[in-house]
């Protein structure tokens, strides 16, 4: 399985706003992007992508910046494929064929137990190191 350098900025963006903002404080796009070695240009997109997928929030003016939009235990990885990479758990299997059936119900059962492994990990695994050695697809 490979991530798209897209996905893997957004984690990392969203795994920074998780650090830097305990309460209601905001992180300055400048501040990101040096933090986390991502071209600037390419981060507005990203956070813009973000905002709008109900993922961060953003403060325009002097004192603005960026924020998570909802606690980071309550973003899924589920959740930031959907709005980064939607096509990444989708499911499109033909049935055609004498073997299709058997093939799209089983790439449908695999596709189901991804999306379930994807809703156990969090943003907030990404900050605290959680992992669980007892992973299961």
């Amino acid at each position: 399985m490979k991530a798209s350098l897209k996905l893997e900025y957004s984690l990392r963006v969203l795994a920074q706003l998780a650090r830097c903002n305990k309460g209601n404080g905001v992180t300055r796009i400048e501040e990101l992007a040096k933090l986390e070695s991502i071209p600037q240009n390419y981060l507005v997109q990203l956070l813009n992508e973000l905002r709008e997928g109900g993922l961060v929030d953003s403060k325009r003016g002097k004192t603005g910046g960026y924020r998570l939009a909802r606690s980071p235990e309550d973003i899924t990885l589920k959740h930031v494929l959907t709005v980064v990479e939607p096509d990444f758990i989708e499911t499109k299997i033909s049935i055609k064929g004498h073997s299709g059936p058997q093939v799209a119900n089983i790439w449908r059962e695999v596709s189901k137990r991804f999306e379930k492994s994807l809703n156990g990990f969090t943003v907030a695994q990404l900050v605290n190191g959680q992992n669980n050695d007892d992973w299961a697809i």
